[in-house]
């Protein structure tokens, strides 16, 4: 079973960018859906966007214009790239492998957006 692992979190400050890479433990090119999410401190975990093998995207309407989600099936690698971000961006973000009924989830890193 695959597994991911999250990096590039941490501290931005308002307007700032930030760029989160997934790495996969295998291939992904199978997997029809990736994406990210993320969970703020007392709030649900939502979607930020997702991405299918064949380069389709979905946003949500609180990114959209300012995150951009992107995969390499050959490095089994998928990238938010976040820019303008805000106090609300701040949450954990975790990258997510849809493989109904299982879904895979990384461990997260935290974002941080403060000045």
């Amino acid at each position: 079973q695959v597994q991911l692992v999250e990096s590039g979190g941490g501290l931005v400050q308002p307007g700032g960018s930030l760029r989160l890479s997934c790495a996969a433990s295998g291939s992904i090119s199978s997997i029809y859906i990736m994406g990210w999410y993320r969970q703020a401190p007392g709030k649900q975990r939502e979607l930020v966007a997702i991405i299918t093998n064949g380069g389709s995207t979905r946003y949500a309407d609180s990114v959209k214009g300012r995150f951009t989600i992107s995969r390499d099936n050959a490095k089994s690698t998928v990238n938010l790239q976040m820019s303008n971000v805000n106090s609300e961006d701040t949450a954990v973000y975790y990258c997510n492998a849809d493989l109904r009924p299982t879904w895979i989830w990384g461990h997260g890193t935290q974002v941080t957006v403060s000045s």
